[in-house]
């Protein structure tokens, strides 16, 4: 199959990628390297160099005719989406809107499956695994963009036929992902551990989050491609972790002796998040392989053998 994958050079998308590829699809990849790297792209696929917002991405599906879009590019800094709405709207919704209406113009796109989130959509709330029938409160412009594209999707469904599965992803940690350009506490410690910094923990660091290794999401991408549902997905594994509980786990792996701070509490902060994936694991048949702990260790693997 013809598959585009927009941020294909990132931390999700490139791992994506090298598994379409092993399975022998025709990929190509759109990614503007703002956080991805050039270096993570699988020489098989065919590389652009372009923003999801440039009229140029018109000439990609021209090229390319793709029957399957995967849409991971996205500005996905909680913190700077607060700091600069403005900008994060023009990122993460008006280029997903040209996207999708690409994607109608060309006619060929059988299907669009969309890496959305999940805490950031449902935000702070009791009940706990998350499931998607909760109300949506996201209170910061990141969150109010994905769940504003799930409802582009919902449009370009009823009124063009433009079949969609969303994923509502909790917290992906794994090898590839960015510590300095990318949310996610794993990578951050990881990178100043071995750097031989100081860390610092937000608060007391009691705030929870659902952490899913990304393998785990990279099967639930490829299920939703096989899927003639369309249908949201949350994509976690149910368990709550602390920061402190993830602290220890890296510190394990890297120096059992390094120190851990704490700092101010972020203002606004999200306390808890966590996903109940029961209806991907009963429709998709998706369910997470890989446990916190192992995750933990092949990240820091990682991480070891390519810090710089």
């Amino acid at each position: 199959m013809k598959i585009l994958v927009t941020g294909g050079a990132g931390f999700i998308g490139s791992n994506l990628v090298d598994v379409l590829i092993e399975q022998g699809h025709e990929v190509a990849v759109v990614d503007n390297l703002l956080t991805g790297k050039k270096e993570h792209v699988n020489p098989a696929a065919h590389f652009f160099e372009l923003d999801v917002r440039d009229k140029k991405l018109s000439q990609v599906l021209a090229q390319e005719k793709p029957e399957a879009v995967f849409h991971l590019a996205a500005q996905i800094d909680l913190r700077k989406s607060v700091e600069d709405p403005l900008w994060d709207a023009e990122e993460n919704i008006l280029g997903s809107i040209n996207l999708l209406k690409l994607c109608q113009d060309f006619g060929g796109v059988k299907k669009i499956i969309f890496s959305s989130s999940g805490g950031a959509i449902y935000g702070d709330t009791n009940d706990i695994p998350t499931k998607e029938s909760h109300q949506e409160n996201p209170v910061s412009p990141y969150g109010i963009a994905k769940l504003t594209i799930d409802k582009y999707l919902h449009y370009y469904h009823q009124v063009f036929g433009l079949p969609y599965i969303s994923l509502r992803y909790s917290n992906i940690y794994g090898p590839r992902q960015n510590a300095k350009g990318e949310a996610g506490v794993v990578a951050i410690f990881c990178d100043r551990l071995l750097s031989g910094q100081s860390v610092v923990i937000n608060g007391n660091g009691s705030q929870t989050r659902d952490y899913v290794y990304v393998t785990d999401v990279v099967q639930a991408n490829l299920l939703a491609l096989d899927s003639a549902k369309v249908a949201v997905y949350n994509i976690g594994t149910g368990i709550e972790t602390n920061v402190n509980q993830i602290a220890d786990l890296i510190k394990k792996n890297i120096n059992p002796e390094a120190e851990f701070s704490h700092g101010p509490a972020k203002a606004g902060e999200q306390q808890r998040s966590c996903l109940d994936a029961n209806k991907a694991k009963v429709e998709l048949g998706w369910q997470p392989a890989v446990d916190l702990a192992v995750g933990i260790q092949k990240t820091v693997e990682w991480f070891k053998n390519n810090h710089q």
